[in-house]
């Protein structure tokens, strides 16, 4: 991605996260970035196309960062502790992209259905490594797609926290206390 994209990347993420989709102009975005519409317009047919695009990627970034951690882990219990903390990264570092992801996940314009997918394949994935996990007996048997939309659920509550605190959060502790209470749902359903 050039300079020039990558800035009106970056500057539209902001302002779709702080202001809405809705709120923000083809005009603020231009006027912020500093170039012509005719500029932006050479990158992007839209401002849709630069939504659709932000989605697109920062899913892509968060669906291949997961890949590349649960390649190296030989459990799924392993698996599901990688996923829990690059979730945690990806939120805290592109807070921004997920607000804009998750503020546009209800209703059915054609941009909510789209989010909406997104975020749904993410969870799919999480889903996939609990139905693992339960053939090879190391989870309770349980609605694998609930508990895989529980678990996505859960990290993204940190966009919530970190509103109401406004405070710098660290991602290991944020990762421990996460941890502890997926495994021990993990284990009162064991029990049953």
């Amino acid at each position: 991605m050039n300079k020039t994209k990558r800035k009106i990347f970056e500057t539209s993420m902001r302002l779709f996260s702080e202001k809405g989709y809705e709120a923000t102009s083809i005009e603020e975005i231009t006027a912020t970035v500093g170039v012509a519409k005719g500029t932006l317009y050479y990158h992007f047919t839209s401002k849709e196309e630069i939504f659709n695009f932000l989605v697109e990627e920062g899913m892509k970034l968060l669906k291949n960062s997961i890949q590349i951690k649960t390649a190296k882990c030989e459990s799924t219990v392993d698996k599901i502790r990688a996923v829990l903390l690059v979730q945690l990264k990806v939120i805290l570092k592109y807070e921004n992209l997920l607000t804009i992801v998750m503020s546009q996940t209800w209703g059915n314009e054609p941009r909510n259905v789209f989010c909406k997918s997104k975020v749904l394949e993410h969870i799919e994935v999480i889903q996939k490594i609990i139905e693992e996990g339960q053939e090879k007996g190391d989870f309770f048997e349980c609605n694998s797609e609930l508990m895989a939309c529980e678990i996505f659920s859960l990290t993204c509550s940190t966009l919530i926290y970190l509103r109401k605190t406004g405070e710098e959060l660290d991602v290991q502790k944020l990762y421990k206390e996460y941890e502890g209470t997926i495994f021990k749902r993990i284990e009162a359903y064991k029990g049953e």
